[in-house]
């Protein structure tokens, strides 16, 4: 029997040690430190990037927040702050012990919002 990506990932508790780790490695990664560093309310954020994962794998949770577009308009985010946040979110995928299956799934969603984070 096939697994979702959200059971691969480990459910809610999973998806959100990998938030969780992937958020405190943007603090640390000077490529995009200061964007997350003076994100007004950062627990939201970390609750609407849980709700967008959970849901987007597959979870029972619903998304409440803003639609990719809504959120990042105006940022003007590089490709380069991009790949930071891709590999920042790869390397917590390592950390909690995610397979090869459910990384190449989330690296496929990630790539697949590209166009709608960059630049707009």
């Amino acid at each position: 029997m096939s697994s979702t990506l959200y059971e691969l990932l480990g459910g809610e508790a999973g998806i959100t040690r990998i938030v969780e780790d992937a958020v405190n490695a943007h603090l640390n990664n000077p490529v995009v430190q200061s964007r997350f560093q003076h994100t007004a309310n950062i627990e939201r954020a970390k609750k609407m990037s849980v709700e967008f994962f959970c849901a987007g794998s597959g979870g029972p949770q619903s998304y409440t927040g803003r639609d990719m577009v809504a959120a990042h308009q105006g940022m003007n985010i590089s490709e380069q702050e991009f790949m930071a946040v891709v590999d920042d979110v790869l390397q917590a995928l390592d950390k909690n012990a995610i397979g090869p299956e459910a990384r190449q799934q989330v690296l496929s969603i990630l790539y697949g919002l590209k166009g709608q984070i960059i630049r707009i």
